[in-house]
């Protein structure tokens, strides 16, 4: 069976050992449920990392995924490990040193939170006392919950866990972060509770599962509950428990977490040389010994009642299928958001995360999206090598904060800390000099942030909406850690992720030329911005006319020209005599003008036939 460290995730190494470190709290106060009853009395098992400050302002919380618990770290290092460990410890992106760190299991499971295998008392009427007679009134006696225990939603979760922040003295969290499940549960506390936090980091999540997830579940919960040793959900204190269901349940669900290029990278190699384990599953093909083994494993940590009712619990979950309803969701909410997604995740894809984008980005909230490039698929979340390249993203973001955590450990230093000095083109000094104070940009193709970070750098006393739309994930990262939201979008299918004038300003650096359809970006630019400033190279230049016509050449210049014809990212040649044109064509006032030979470091005024004597123009218009 091959296996490689780059695609090992950390949920296949969680194991049935006592939690060491787990805390209990006992809730006396019934809790009354969504979906209607009561649970009359709730425990909670949670684990904690650093110290909480004297203002309770550093808490941290971090929700799990359906097979996880509360045992997202290591403690020490002769602790066994946790499925967050890449991302939670002294100077990483949650960062121990600085941050009080809560991770309760969740309710309905079974790692030490009320779930389907804790007891309930129940009543039973008059006994039989042998001969013929009842023996009196009624008796009472614990049984386990089983399949009656209550069906739960991701609110009721979240409703004990406010719970425990009562109970810890925490009236505001620092950030809630979770993946998959756990983000379900982030973007549920911040609906429910709008003030709850200054961050919601939601990873490798939707605001509800497609109905292609849900079939995998129901297939899932069959598997279950046909299993001849279900017994109706009362297996326990039998001899045999519902573990091939289980297994299968876990076989099925590890498929989904996997892409299709990380199945073949794992198993293709030697597929047809299965490792031999003991098991009554088919282990022909190495991915047939893989699941065995994995659902086999799966059993001896985890109750089948629970994953029914987790499962139950995550297919209920719906924030809203439309931008509106979505909108209505989060339309209270006071914190910043971190939305990050993987490229190869079929399970919870992209689109769903970009529909919450889309969301918060109409309501002007604060949130920056990043779409990960990896092959790993959902798993992504939890393998080392996808956590060291969005662990950043989490770092920065808990650190743009206006009252900065108190040390309550050695110090760790500050992301911007090391933020590289801005350089910026001839054409983005004009640009900067083109953006008033006070005015709220939107940047496209923003590339690593630079003109951005200029522009709050001129006018750091006034607040600005600032905010980036760029592609490339490298540039999104650089954007990022310069404390700038910034989101993940192709600018070749439009804006549609912002309203109406909702920016003063909407910028288009450099990017004229590259992108696929000008007319519906420009048009795009004009309804989102109250004006819009484009700058572009002028292939109307004439030392680019001296390659057609004396060398017979396709042109090549510095700058943006600097390409060979077959693999430049151009798509269009424009001239400004072409852009004057088409903005006349369009009905757009052009309301300033400024043209440059960079080349050779001189400003080209209008009366020098910029046309030819350019090599870089900028214009600002807008429409009335």
């Amino acid at each position: 069976m091959a296996t490689t460290d780059e695609s090992f995730s950390t949920d296949d190494i969680r194991s049935d050992e006592p939690l060491v470190h787990a805390q209990t709290v006992w809730f006396d106060e019934p809790l009354s449920l969504e979906r209607g009853g009561e649970l009359p009395r709730i425990r909670c098992c949670f684990e904690t990392w650093g110290t909480l400050n004297a203002d309770a302002s550093n808490a941290v919380l971090v929700c799990h995924a359906v097979s996880g618990d509360s045992h997202a770290a290591r403690h020490d290092e002769d602790d066994q490990p946790g499925w967050w460990d890449g991302l939670i410890g002294p100077g990483l992106p949650i960062d121990t040193n600085r941050f009080f760190v809560v991770c309760p299991n969740v309710l309905g499971g079974c790692r030490g939170t009320t779930g389907p295998g804790d007891l309930r008392w129940v009543s039973r009427g008059p006994e039989d006392n042998g001969d013929g007679d009842p023996a009196g009134g009624q008796t009472a006696t614990e049984i386990p919950y089983g399949a009656d225990f209550p069906r739960i939603t991701i609110g009721d979760m979240v409703e004990v866990q406010r719970r425990l922040a009562d109970h810890l003295g925490i009236k505001k969290w620092r950030a809630v972060v979770g993946g998959s499940l756990g983000g379900h549960q982030a973007l549920q506390w911040v609906s429910r509770y709008p003030d709850c936090t200054q961050t919601c980091i939601a990873i490798a999540t939707s605001p509800r599962l497609t109905s292609q997830a849900l079939g995998f579940d129901v297939i899932a919960r069959n598997a279950i509950q046909t299993d001849p040793h279900f017994q109706g959900g009362q297996y326990y204190g039998r001899p045999q428990r519902p573990d091939t269901g289980l297994a299968i349940a876990r076989m099925l669900g590890h498929i989904t977490y996997l892409s299709v290029e990380a199945m073949e990278a794992k198993f293709d190699p030697d597929r047809h040389d299965p490792r031999q384990i003991a098991s009554q599953f088919e282990q022909r093909f190495s991915i047939g010994s893989y699941l065995a083994h994995q659902g086999q494993k799966f059993t001896t940590r985890f109750d089948a009642n629970s994953y029914i009712t987790l499962s139950m619990a995550m297919d209920l979950f719906d924030l809203g299928g439309t931008r509106l309803k979505l909108m209505e969701t989060f339309d209270e909410c006071t914190c910043d958001f971190l939305l990050i997604s993987f490229s190869s995740d079929w399970l919870f894809p992209p689109a769903q995360s970009r529909e919450i984008v889309n969301a918060l980005t109409a309501l002007d909230k604060r949130v920056t999206y990043a779409e990960i490039t990896t092959d790993a698929g959902h798993d992504a979340f939890l393998i080392a090598r996808d956590m060291a390249t969005y662990g950043p993203l989490v770092q920065e973001r808990l650190w743009q904060s206006t009252q900065k955590p108190q040390d309550t450990g050695s110090p760790a230093a500050k992301p911007n800390d090391t933020e590289p000095p801005v350089q910026l083109t001839v054409a983005e000094e004009s640009i900067l000099d083109l953006i008033p104070a006070g005015n709220s940009v939107l940047d496209l193709g923003c590339g690593s942030g630079e003109l951005l970070a200029a522009i709050r750098a001129r006018h750091s006393n006034t607040p600005m909406r600032l905010m980036g739309v760029e592609v490339a994930q490298e540039n999104i990262l650089a954007t990022a850690m310069r404390g700038i939201d910034v989101i993940d979008y192709d600018l070749n299918n439009g804006l549609p992720a912002f309203i109406d004038n909702q920016f003063d300003v909407v910028i288009l650096n450099a990017t004229l030329q590259a992108v696929e359809n000008v007319v519906a970006l420009l048009e795009e630019m004009l309804r989102v911005g109250k004006r819009a400033i484009i700058s572009f190279p002028n292939f109307g230049y004439k030392a680019l006319r001296d390659d057609y016509v004396t060398r017979g050449r396709s042109p090549r210049a510095p700058g943006e020209f600097d390409f060979d014809w077959h693999d430049t990212p151009n798509r269009r040649f424009p001239t400004i005599a072409d852009v004057h044109d088409l903005l006349v064509k369009m009905g757009v006032t052009i309301d300033q003008e400024i043209y440059w030979d960079v080349s050779q470091s001189r400003h080209i005024d209008a009366g020098e036939t910029p046309n030819l004597n350019a090599d870089t123009a900028v214009m600002v218009i807008h429409r009335d």
